[in-house]
């Protein structure tokens, strides 16, 4: 694979990854923007491992307390807030997963890969994203996460299997409009990730372990360090600009996108 071609996927699945513009609606975009051709499954399954690290290293006290608490719930007892934590998260992906399962093997996955569907999600789920980022109340913080938010937001989560969707941006949604601060949204759809990128790192890996060679391999590990070091920078960077800015900007890039995929879409 061109060396540029591994280094445009890897950042547009750093960066967008956890930014509320979905990274697989870029991903799908990029090689009828480029010419490349489809970068393989190997290497989508590398570039969302290193995302997958990113958010560990970057809530790693979160990711700490929550396998602990996990440790606790195995016997049965949800009663501190890591096994609470874990708990939810479990609850969370469960619809994902369903979901996701049921759009892999019946071949639907492909038929969505489409600049029509990836406009339209961008539009209608920026003009979702900012009406609950406006009018939702900030009365929430993240330990008061649970069974029922969780529920509420794994159900918001699994349409972001939709492309174009965005699966930061629609469980952010969710967090604001169940009242959650916009910190705190964003901390819990970020958590939400990472069950959900061993899900389909599982489904996906299990698949194409075949496929690689000494070649792909490495192609993969300098796409998952370059993920997982753009990955860094974006997170980095939103939880900074949570503090004072709203998602509006996000807003704005998605329903510009989204329109002019629309207008390409239905001019050709």
């Amino acid at each position: 694979m061109p060396f540029l071609q591994l280094v445009l996927v890897a950042l547009i699945q750093g960066i967008t990854e956890f930014l509320p513009v979905s990274s697989s609606g870029h991903l799908i975009l990029l090689p009828g923007l480029t010419g490349y051709s489809d970068q393989g499954q190997v290497i989508d399954v590398a570039v969302h491992l290193g995302t997958l690290a990113a958010v560990v290293i970057f809530f790693w006290r979160d990711v700490r307390m929550g396998l602990v608490g996990l440790t606790r719930l195995a016997c049965g007892r949800a009663d501190t807030e890591g096994a609470r934590l874990a708990l939810g998260l479990i609850i969370a992906t469960i619809p994902t997963v369903l979901f996701g399962a049921f759009l892999h093997f019946s071949g639907l996955s492909d038929a969505l890969r489409s600049p029509a569907v990836i406009g339209w999600t961008m539009l209608v789920f920026g003009i979702v994203l900012y009406i609950a980022d406006q009018k939702g109340p900030e009365q929430k913080i993240a330990g008061d996460w649970g069974i029922r938010d969780a529920l509420i937001m794994g159900l918001w989560q699994m349409i972001a299997l939709i492309p174009g969707t965005s699966r930061s941006g629609i469980t952010i949604t969710g967090a604001r409009q169940l009242g959650y601060k916009r910190e705190d949204g964003a901390r819990i759809a970020m958590l939400m990730s990472i069950p959900t990128i061993i899900a389909s790192g599982v489904l996906l890996g299990t698949e194409v372990a075949l496929e690689a060679n000494m070649a792909l391999i490495r192609d993969a590990g300098i796409a998952a360090l370059l993920a997982m070091l753009s990955a860094l920078a974006a997170l980095s960077l939103m939880m900074r600009l949570l503090r004072s800015v709203s998602f509006t900007p996000y807003v704005i890039y998605r329903v510009i996108l989204g329109l002019v995929l629309l207008g390409y879409a239905y001019a050709a």
